[in-house]
């Protein structure tokens, strides 16, 4: 299962794409909810190298149906193609060895990078939650591939997204541009207004992305639903804004989201136990309580999956020279370590915000001793402002890097993929029991 994962080839560079077109494409009515306001489009999209490797590893596992071992093979095999064929520098290229990927294994290395991207622009756009779109109705069919939740959508249903990558030799703006708005008008406008199992959508974008394999440089492309002005009205009295005030996020897109997130950091228990809940006719899994190291970084705590089985039968207090054992390091996968550089400087590890994966879990124990009342409709959860990436702010991000020189990514949700894992610092260990919850000192 995942957790640590190689980050070799990533590079460290802040890439930085700008906005090629942006287009909006009318709909009837408009909008769709009342009060929904779309967060502005903006010039460009800059990110680190692990923060697009973690875009792509959480796309990936973004499938609620799909068996946990597969999710996590697609990931692992989309991390080893990126860390191999992207250059590192400012702007997005690949190395030269690309040439000899065949047409069907190019385009879904495309494939991968576009929906790593898309979920960027994504969550910099303030949306929190995802899940895979494979849940709409087959009637609905072909529509786009992901749903998104939170940011300005919050009370009033969630969006989706369909996602497209390209490296094609003849890559061009107006190729890019006409793809976004051919696969808007085919997969994303058909389907709003639509119900889905996590509300109505509500609105919808096509993000296209492209670069020429020989040429550094990229192109992207928006296409989103319009939304007129509003006309103006007097709000009765007693009659409250739609969307005005959240109530917390909607129980089966935090069960999709973390879903993902459990499957990253290595937590199989966790994810068994989600599928439970959303079973009803499923056997339950073992009562195992699960231990998670809590650790800090880059000024937050977080929480990880722990590799007992490297050190199994020692006491518990091992932990404290966790990161000093010379031989952690080989349970990243692939990792390929210079003799002059730190032991666990190549690879990253998965982990969540500790109150982000607290307060789920805690929510998650609820559940399974109510399973027979059944879930809420929400679940409040924090979120967290990104690092690693944003929109119409390369200098920013490159600034951040500077004043504080951490490799990492933080995402809305709390999951976040950490560089050199090795400068935190553990804490303590903490247990997650599936009847008790956790509890953090």
């Amino acid at each position: 299962m995942s957790g640590p994962v190689s980050t070799v080839g990533l590079g460290t560079s802040v890439k930085l794409i700008g906005l090629t077109k942006h287009t909006k494409h009318r709909h009837v009515p408009s909008p769709v909810s009342p009060h929904f306001v779309a967060p502005p489009a903006q010039s460009s999209l800059s990110f680190n190298p692990i923060a697009l490797a973690a875009a792509i590893a959480r796309t990936a596992t973004t499938w609620d149906d799909a068996p946990v071992v597969l999710l996590d093979g697609l990931q692992q095999s989309a991390l080893i193609e990126l860390e191999t064929l992207l250059q590192d520098g400012s702007a997005v290229a690949l190395e030269s060895h690309f040439k000899f990927l065949a047409g069907t294994a190019g385009s879904q290395f495309a494939a991968k990078v576009g929906a790593g991207i898309a979920h960027l622009y994504m969550y910099a756009l303030g949306y929190a939650w995802r899940a895979n779109a494979a849940c709409l109705s087959s009637s609905l069919n072909p529509h786009a591939d992901f749903i998104y939740d939170g940011g300005n959508a919050s009370g009033h249903g969630v969006v989706l997204a369909e996602a497209h990558g390209s490296f094609a030799k003849d890559a061009s703006a107006a190729k890019i541009a006409n793809t976004a708005k051919r696969k808007y008008t085919k997969q994303v406008k058909t389907v709003i207004a639509n119900p889905s199992p996590f509300g109505e959508i509500i609105h919808g974008y096509s993000i296209a992305f492209g670069s020429k394999p020989t040429t550094a440089g990229s192109f992207l492309a928006i296409s989103e639903t319009r939304i007129s002005k509003p006309r103006k009205r007097t709000t009765p009295p007693g009659d409250p804004q739609r969307g005005a005030t959240s109530e917390g996020t909607s129980a089966p897109m935090a069960l999709a989201t973390h879903r993902s997130n459990f499957l990253l950091i290595g937590a199989p228990e966790v994810t068994n136990w989600i599928d439970w809940i959303r079973s009803p006719d499923s056997p339950a899994p073992d009562r195992y309580n699960v231990p998670l190291l809590r650790f800090d970084f880059a000024g937050r705590t977080y929480l990880a999956a722990t590799p007992w089985h490297l050190r199994s039968g020692s006491p518990p207090w091992w932990i404290d020279d966790f990161f000093d054992h010379p031989e952690w390091w080989r349970i990243a996968r692939r990792a390929r370590l210079s003799p002059l550089r730190h032991p666990g400087s190549d690879f990253g590890w998965f982990v969540i915000e500790e109150k982000a994966g607290a307060e789920f879990l805690n929510a998650l124990s609820n559940a399974i001793r109510d399973r027979g009342v059944g879930l809420p409709a929400t679940i409040r959860l924090p979120t967290f402002e990104p690092a690693g990436f944003a929109l119409s702010a390369g200098d920013r991000v490159a600034r951040a890097e500077a004043d504080e020189p951490y490799q990492y990514t933080l995402f809305r949700d709390g999951l976040a993929l950490v560089g050199e894992p090795f400068r935190g610092r553990p804490r303590d260990v903490v247990v997650w029991s599936p009847d008790g919850g956790m509890a953090l000192d």
